[in-house]
């Protein structure tokens, strides 16, 4: 497991460097995070490279991997050298993804600049790229050196990005910590306290990918609200109806939910409780009927399947999950289907 450091991101730059030593540095940033979050670090850092991509899920691919690997070789960057991922889980996916693989890997250290980012892609060391419309279908597991988290970089973001990362938040509630999901339900996004938030968050990922790194079993437990919610973000990437990560998995949970009251313990009000929150959350989330067969297609490359089984992680009550639970197309089906009545 990698340090997680959640501190004031000067501070624990500066120790950081003062304890470790590189040949060369690179940063690497999306347009945004250039503009709104290196100017916090720059004075804090050594002599480094700037390399810089566009922001976004649909540049999360080799052509992109290829222009970072690039500017490493043509700057001479040895085994020696470090990368620094500055950037919400799209920069923390790829920038890791080519640290771990560039001269079979350098050292890495990511600084989280969102909420999605902080409470959850830059812990357990998931590194990959999306391939062919698959999300994170290249890929491989790797902690990062060390992460650095700091709220200050939450002030940079919309509300919609914010919105996005809070899904996450919702979900560690909902599987493992009722009492921790009522708390972010009651409040929402009015919250006066993030960096409570976002160590809660961290230490119930943390402690689960302790027991499970690989994600041969509890692990998965991570992922409700993911394999339906992965592959509407997937369908609608590059739409008009183009949705955040954290606003399909919204959809998802509420989806994967309806599927546990019928496929487990769920009880009705825990299912409508779930609804109303996410729904109060998430008001203006739309999927369309006509790509329902499609959405459902895409789920067949779902990492968790297991043959032509649709493995969903579900819950038994608000605040427990299981995982490896086989789901038939027509479950699926019914769940979206559930989901637009919700809209209407």
């Amino acid at each position: 497991m990698s340090q997680i450091v959640i501190d004031d991101i000067q501070q624990s730059l500066k120790q950081f460097f003062d304890e470790n030593s590189y040949t060369k540095v690179a940063i690497l940033v999306d347009e945004n995070t250039r503009e709104h979050c290196y100017p916090i670090i720059q004075g804090m850092l050594p002599d480094h490279l700037v390399i810089q991509v566009t922001s976004g899920e649909i540049n999360k691919t080799l052509d992109t991997c290829q222009i970072i690997w690039e500017s490493l070789t043509e700057e001479g960057f040895d085994r020696k050298s470090l990368m620094i991922n500055l950037g919400g889980g799209v920069i923390g996916d790829m920038g890791g993804f080519c640290a771990a693989t560039y001269k079979r890997g350098i050292d890495f250290i990511n600084i989280p600049t969102t909420l999605l980012a902080a409470v959850d892609a830059n812990v357990g060391g998931k590194l990959g790229i999306d391939f062919q419309g698959f999300k994170n279908h290249i890929g491989l597991f790797k902690d990062p050196n060390t992460v650095l988290i700091d709220p200050i970089f939450l002030q940079t973001l919309s509300q919609k990005e914010l919105r996005s990362g809070f899904a996450e938040v919702i979900k560690h509630g909902l599987i493992t910590d009722k009492d921790y999901y009522e708390q972010v339900a009651k409040t929402g996004l009015a919250q006066n306290n993030w960096l409570a938030v976002i160590a809660h968050s961290v230490e119930i990922k943390t402690q689960v990918v302790k027991q499970d790194p690989r994600e041969g079993g509890l692990r998965k437990v991570l992922n409700f609200g993911h394999t339906i919610g992965h592959a509407i973000e997937s369908y609608y990437l590059d739409s008009e109806n183009h949705l955040l990560h954290g606003e399909a998995i919204a959809i998802g949970m509420i989806c994967e939910a309806y599927v546990s009251k019928k496929l487990l313990s769920l009880e009705e009000a825990d299912l409508k409780e779930i609804c109303n929150t996410i729904l109060n959350i998430y008001p203006d989330l739309q999927i369309h009927k006509k790509d329902f067969t499609a959405i459902i297609k895409l789920m067949y490359q779902d990492k968790k399947n297991i043959g032509n089984f649709l493995n969903h992680s579900l819950l038994y009550e608000i605040g427990r999950a299981g995982y490896d639970v086989a789901v038939d197309e027509k479950d699926v089906m019914d769940a979206l289907f559930f989901y637009l009545t919700l809209k209407q």
